[in-house]
Formats: structure tokens, sequence, C-alpha cells
């Protein structure tokens, strides 16, 4: 299987410092002649490396800005945490306003589908109680970490589309039925906050294409639409664009419990940060969690608004997400309409392709083909294993005594290379 990685390194950069290799979740990062590479089957683009890279060697890719305009009709899908990297005094439709003028001919934001995803949601958690935790696939990261570090809980992941796919899907099917443009005349384009998204998008798991055709880093368009609100200045006359707000609820979707707070299961559980999500699979794994019927699993602090392509504090941007989906309330109460009622005459179509296929176990470490071989090899890991320090001091270009152990009998590495055997 080939999976795209958002994920490179500059060489030409790269100091072989090592910090990378450190806080890799996966084991993914080895030094190699003083430069990092990343392996592709344990990769999952949670994006840490690219956190810490003092030398930002670590870069990740995106799709060129220019390339929207090799359609007609183009689509910006974005989160609702994009608009939340924005002041407060900088209104919703001015930053919709500005997005057209730089290039865009339409607008969505991802949690539009957000009441379509939560009703499939709780429905596969009502139908399938038999097989708890089930595990949200709202983040890419965190389906690609159980895919290659906790294989036996892929069972558990809960087989629907994100928001993003579903409101791509949206997208398509409302200009198909409109008449006004030829599928592939549409380009839809998501403006992500994280690596994840890139690799989840380039490479759907469950799906063989996806309905998105571009991605566009967040920090990238944030600069662009902030470059037009100072060339505006304070003269700027608000134009109220004719569209609803996002409900309270979608605002809040992408933020830590935005998904658990809808959860129709009795006993669930909200976790951020991918570090502590790996602690407590490990404790799902072993059977040391009872009881909890529902997971919603993130991979950066606070969610999305931790993403590795935000451009401000994590925590500011909350609080104005926060203020936003508290001044939408109000609209609601007083029974403003909001974005998700556009949504009435797709949502047969949407709940009738809403799931995707099984997601599979992605191994980390293949040893051989050949089962007699694997298991030599295996016992061959853990003689070298005892000959190790087991200090970790990461000198040989892994990330640990046992990883050098797996590299050496898998000749990505020579025994010399630990100074402790050299010493010996």
């Amino acid at each position: 299987m080939i999976f795209f990685h958002a994920l490179q390194v500059n060489e030409s950069q790269c100091t072989g410092c090592s910090r990378c290799m450190k806080v890799c979740p996966t084991e993914a990062i080895r030094i190699r002649e003083g430069i990092a590479q990343i392996s592709e089957s344990r990769c999952i683009d949670c994006g840490k490396c690219f956190k810490v890279c003092p030398s930002k060697a670590v870069y990740i890719k995106q799709d060129d800005f220019e390339s929207i305009f090799n359609f007609p009709c183009r689509v910006a899908l974005i989160p609702a945490v994009f608009l939340g990297q924005f002041p407060n005094d900088i209104s919703v439709s001015r930053i919709y306003a500005i997005l057209k003028e730089i290039g865009f001919t339409h607008v969505f934001e991802t949690e539009s589908t957000n009441p379509i995803y939560t009703h499939a949601k709780n429905k596969y958690l009502h139908e399938h109680s038999d097989n708890i935790p089930l595990i949200s696939t709202f983040c890419p990261a965190i389906v690609r970490l159980i895919q290659v570090k906790f294989p036996g809980l892929t069972d558990n992941l809960i087989p629907i589309k994100a928001p993003i796919d579903i409101t791509a899907m949206y997208v398509r099917s409302k200009f198909k039925k409109e008449g006004k443009y030829k599928d592939d005349e549409v380009g839809v384009f998501y403006i992500t906050p994280c690596a994840a998204k890139i690799a989840a998008v380039k490479s759907p798991v469950g799906e063989e294409k996806s309905n998105v055709d571009g991605v566009i880093n967040m920090d990238a368009l944030y600069n662009r639409v902030w470059k037009k609100i100072k060339e505006q200045g304070s003269g700027y006359k608000e134009v109220k664009l004719p569209i609803a707000q996002l409900s309270s609820d979608s605002i809040l979707m992408s933020l830590t419990n935005g998904e658990r707070r809808l959860s129709s299961a009795r006993h669930s559980l909200a976790i951020d940060e991918i570090d502590n999500v790996i602690e407590f699979l490990e404790k799902v794994e072993n059977d040391e969690i009872e009881g909890v019927e529902f997971l919603e699993l993130r991979a950066c602090d606070q969610s999305c608004p931790g993403g590795n392509l935000t451009c401000n504090n994590r925590f500011l941007t909350c609080e104005k997400m926060f203020a936003r989906a508290h001044y939408v309330a109000g609209k609601e109460r007083s029974g403003e309409r909001t974005r998700e009622s556009e949504l009435e005459n797709e949502k047969e179509y949407l709940y009738n392709n809403i799931e995707v296929g099984a997601i599979e176990p992605r191994s980390m470490l293949s040893l051989d083909t050949d089962i007699a071989k694997a298991l030599e090899k295996m016992d061959r890991i853990n003689s070298l294993r005892k000959t190790l320090p087991q200090i970790d001091c990461c000198i040989c270009g892994a990330p640990t005594c046992d990883a050098f152990a797996e590299d050496v009998v898998c000749q990505r590495a020579e025994e010399k290379d630990c100074i402790f055997l050299q010493k010996k």
C-alpha cells in the first residue's frame, strides 16, 4: 500500500540534531549520515517533527495556490478554526468576501455537514454497541496511528467519512443538480490546519479517491487574507453576504469535546495530544479500560486549534471560537436560520454515501514474507537487544536501542554504529 506523506525533509537544511527523531511517536525517523530520514511505512503525518525542527528542515508540502484557477468553479472548504485565527472585530462575511476577491468563487465551512456526520456516527454507535470502545475517525493522524501502532483496534474505528469529505460530497452534488458546472469544472480545495489532513486527501483511508481536488496550507492562506485586510484599512465598509452562520454546535465541532458532547454514548472520553492518546490506547489494547463506549481522539493539543499549520495561539483561537459560538447560539434562540438547514435536500444522498470501506491495519515492521525467516529475525532482534545498553542515547541514529536492534537485523544499520558495542 502506497501512502502519500505531506512531511518532507530538506536535506540541505538538516543538521542531524535528532530532535525530530526523539519526539516521533511511531519511531519513523532515523539519522543517517547526518540527515533525518522519514520512514514511509511508519509516518502518520502528525507533524511533531515539524514543530520541533530548529533549522526548519522539515516542511509540509501543499498544492500551489495558483492551481485553483484550473477550474471555472473554485470552492474553498474552510474549517471553523480558520475563522478563529482572526481578531473578533473581523467579521465572517468580511473573510468570505476576501476569499472571493483572491480567487475563490464559492466558500463553504467544512462543519456545515456536522449534523449529518453526528447522526450517522450515533446511529453506528447504537448498531455496534457490542464492539466498544468505538473510535472517531475525525482526526486522520489518529486513524493512521491506529493502523500502524495499534492494528488490533482498527475494527473499533467508525467507518464513516469525516466532515471535510461529506461537505465536499455535498458541494459536488449541489452543483451537479444546479446544472451550472460539470463535475470536472468544480475544483474543491480544503484549507488545512495540519499535515495529516493533506495526507488524508491525497491517500484517503477506505476510499480510492477523495472528493477534494487540492489542499492549501492554512498559514499561507491566512497571510493572503490578512494582507488584504491591512490594505483595506479602517475605511472598509461591511457588506453582509447572503449566507447563514454555522450553528454553535458545528463551530465547536473541531475543538476537544466537540464530538463527545454530541455523542449518544452514555460513557465517552475526549483525549487530545498524541502522546496522551498513545498512553490511553495502550491501556485499551491491554483491556485495562472498561465501559467506555466512544472515544474522541485528536493528535494535537486543543485539537484543530493546535494544528501545525495554524497561525495563532491555540488557547486564544479556542476562546474566539467559543465567543462566536455564543453569539450564534443567541441568534439560534431567536429563530435565525443556520447554514446547516441548506442541506435538507441532500440528506438522503449524503446518508447513503457516508460510509467508507474497511480500514485495514498497516504494518510498521515487516521482517519477512516468509514466516520462518521472520521468526528467525525476531529471535536475532531479541538476542541483540540483550547486548545493548538500553539507555536510548540516539547516537547510533535510531531513537531507541530496540529500534536499533530492528534496524541491524533488517540491514538498515550495522552493530558498529553503537558506540557501546564498539567499546566491547
